[in-house]
């Protein structure tokens, strides 16, 4: 390998030995080896930041080495997004242009790094129109190559795990942005992983003392909730060595802030949150029509042994989310009569569920886009960010309906599932199968039974939407919707015929 010379002071060799880091985790990936191509854009970057520092003292080019580890290690990404995670801040050296990153690099490298670079910057402070602008290049960024949004996510990450350096306003500040745009994005591309750290790192910089008091609870509880768990598993360990599995159980406790928030949606003490820990099953496979048969037969190795929570299985291997996420999950009274979380996933269930959509790298070959639902939103997004309308409020609230949004699953009477925000309608369903069979919208029929554009749809209805060529748009549907598709093709609709409700 044509490593750069170590200089004898212990600076150049903190950053060749953060360097070889980033090499070994980028080998031991099952990426194409292109290792000179990121030595080549590590020398690169070294020359543009040269010695300029971070807040903390130490030198700048620490920070590009950090992000493309992340993208290695912790996203599972290839040397096209390692080199521009290395030089995704070498245009603040006004010194270089992108034609220089091209000539050295080509285009797909050099349109990342001018990706990342129009999205730098922060998004809050700024009036509606300057943030709904920055919310729209980060947008436009991701429906051309999400590698641009992907390397902004690891960059953000390392920003947070480094805020200590930041005066507490400008820690709130990031935090309070991690919060509002970063980790939806994270939940929303099914970087799992990713956005319970930016969350609970928002936390401790937000609100310090409730963040210090729920982890210093869980230390606490920890020696009795190990105890609990080990009981807990003990049967199925031996049901699941008896039919021939190779597994792993992993307990896993709920980061701070989803704590914080059942504290604050439920209105109870920490001691009172029931489920506070999780277990994960992961399996070996290596038969990808019997996986989810594998799921189902460990199921019944819980069910065999403890009472499960009705209302709380969530059959994710039949229906993925929108981002890619297959498991199985249930619920189970477990020993002090506890309840337990259990989600049961195979090996590359697990890589999706922490890599998400970063893992279309690990799992597909070519350049091909990822089809599904994660797909349909990308669609949606592009839509609007095509026909964008005047109002950076409106603008705003539209993507943040789309971001923040948890799934519902229903069905077409041909039993065809279409997913949905929750809290949507079966407006919001039209919209959803087909623009204009919203746009004619008369009723629905739910179970023979006849309902207006307001119903509140739930998972497993199955819907047949009612539609009249005759029949116009209402502007009170726009208030009837929750997906940003439907009011956003409401809004449009009415705003071309001069009578859009918002003005």
């Amino acid at each position: 390998m044509d490593f750069i010379p170590v200089a004898s002071s212990a600076e150049e060799q903190q950053v060749q030995l953060a360097f070889r880091g980033l090499l070994d985790a980028y080998l031991r990936s099952n990426h194409r080896r292109k290792v000179e191509i990121i030595e080549k854009a590590f020398r690169f970057a070294r020359m543009a930041h040269g010695d300029s520092r971070r807040r903390n003292g130490d030198p700048y080019i620490l920070h590009p080495v950090a992000v493309a580890r992340i993208a290695v290690e912790e996203m599972g990404l290839g040397s096209t997004s390692i080199c521009a995670a290395l030089l995704h801040e070498v245009l603040e050296n006004p010194d270089y242009t992108p034609d220089d990153i091209r000539e050295a690099f080509g285009d797909k490298i050099a349109s990342i790094v001018v990706g990342i670079a129009r999205i730098s910057g922060g998004i809050l402070g700024q009036n509606a129109e300057v943030q709904a602008e920055k919310f729209r290049k980060l947008l436009l960024s991701m429906a051309t190559d999400v590698r641009v949004v992907l390397v902004k996510m690891a960059d953000r990450l390392h920003n947070m795990r480094t805020l200590d350096a930041l005066r507490p306003e400008k820690q709130a500040r990031v935090a309070d942005e991690t919060l509002y745009v970063y980790a939806p994005l994270a939940h929303r591309l099914g970087l799992n992983k990713m956005k319970y750290e930016l969350e609970d790192l928002s936390m401790r910089y937000k609100h310090p003392d409730v963040y210090a008091e729920i982890r210093s609870k869980v230390v606490e509880s920890e020696a009795e909730r190990q105890r609990i768990v080990e009981e807990f598993v003990a049967p199925v360990k031996r049901r699941l060595d008896e039919a021939g599995f190779t597994y792993e159980i992993k307990a896993r406790v709920k980061s701070a802030y989803s704590i914080f928030n059942k504290m604050q949606k439920k209105g109870v003490p920490f001691e009172e949150v029931y489920d506070i820990y999780a277990l994960r099953v992961i399996f070996d496979n290596d038969d990808d029509a019997a996986e989810k048969l594998r799921c189902w037969q460990i199921y019944t190795f819980f069910t065999d042994y403890y009472q499960v929570h009705p209302g709380r299985l969530r059959d994710w291997t039949s229906t993925p989310k929108a981002n890619g996420y297959r498991a199985l999950h249930l619920t189970a009274m477990g020993p002090d009569a506890k309840w337990i979380e259990v989600q049961i996933r195979s090996r590359k269930m697990d890589e999706i569920a922490e890599l998400g959509y970063a893992a279309h790298w690990k799992y597909k070959t070519g350049e091909s886009t990822p089809e599904g639902e994660l797909e349909t939103w990308m669609n949606t997004i592009k839509d609007i960010l095509a026909h964008p309308g005047p109002d950076a409020i409106d603008f705003l609230e539209t993507i943040k309906l789309s971001l923040y949004s948890r799934e519902i699953y229903v069905f077409t009477p041909d039993g065809d599932v279409v997913p949905l925000p929750s809290g949507s309608t079966v407006l919001d369903m039209a919209f959803a199968i087909h623009s204009q069979l919203g746009m004619h919208f008369v009723a629905a029929q739910i179970n023979r039974r006849l309902v207006g554009p307001d119903h509140q749809l739930e998972s497993g209805d199955q819907v047949k939407i009612i539609s009249s060529d005759t029949k116009l748009p209402d502007p009170a549907w726009i208030d009837l919707c929750h997906t940003a598709k439907a009011r956003h093709k409401l809004r449009a609709y009415f705003r071309k015929r001069g009578t859009d409700p918002q003005g």
